[in-house]
């Protein structure tokens, strides 16, 4: 079995951000378009100004979001062919994960805003930090709580590269 060269691992590191960025970035684009077109909507002038600004801040953090979790392709299209993976990983592992912040205002905000157009404004807003805990749960809490899994399972001469990174 043949080890992993430095550039093999920074092109893996490489494709493992582009698919993770793929799913990221469907769905906030999905999100932005829903709120683009959320205005326009029949019953959005029966809004309060709260739930206006609410929704100012939903769509601020999904353009945000939708900006960080692309870039990396404009990035990649300016760096193309220069030999500068290490520094576009870097770059598109932070832009990866501003994006996944501005997401979580995105989504939440946009629960709010939701909730409390259907719903009391207590129950909105419980309903809301339940969701941006639950997010966080999954999104911060366990990955950072779990990242030593498995090192005990690899054995020293097991070929690392054989195995996927989490």
């Amino acid at each position: 079995m043949s080890k992993e060269t430095e550039k093999q691992r920074w092109q893996r590191n490489f494709a493992d951000l582009l698919q993770e960025l793929r799913v990221a970035q469907t769905g906030v684009q999905i999100l932005f378009a829903f709120l683009l077109t959320l205005p326009f909507s029949a019953g959005f002038d029966d809004t309060t100004p709260f739930q206006r600004d609410v929704y100012v801040v939903a769509l601020l953090a999904a353009a945000g979001a939708t900006a960080m979790i692309i870039s990396p392709v404009a990035f990649h299209r300016a760096l193309f062919r220069q030999g500068r993976k290490p520094e576009l990983v870097r770059f598109a592992h932070r832009m990866a994960s501003g994006g996944l912040a501005f997401m979580l205002i995105a989504m939440v905000s946009s629960v709010l805003l939701i909730t409390d157009f259907v719903l009391p404004r207590l129950i909105a807003f419980l309903l809301s930090a339940v969701t941006g805990l639950w997010f966080l749960t999954f999104w911060m809490f366990l990955p950072f709580a779990r990242r030593n899994w498995g090192e005990d399972d690899i054995d020293d001469d097991e070929d690392p590269s054989a195995l996927t990174e989490s």
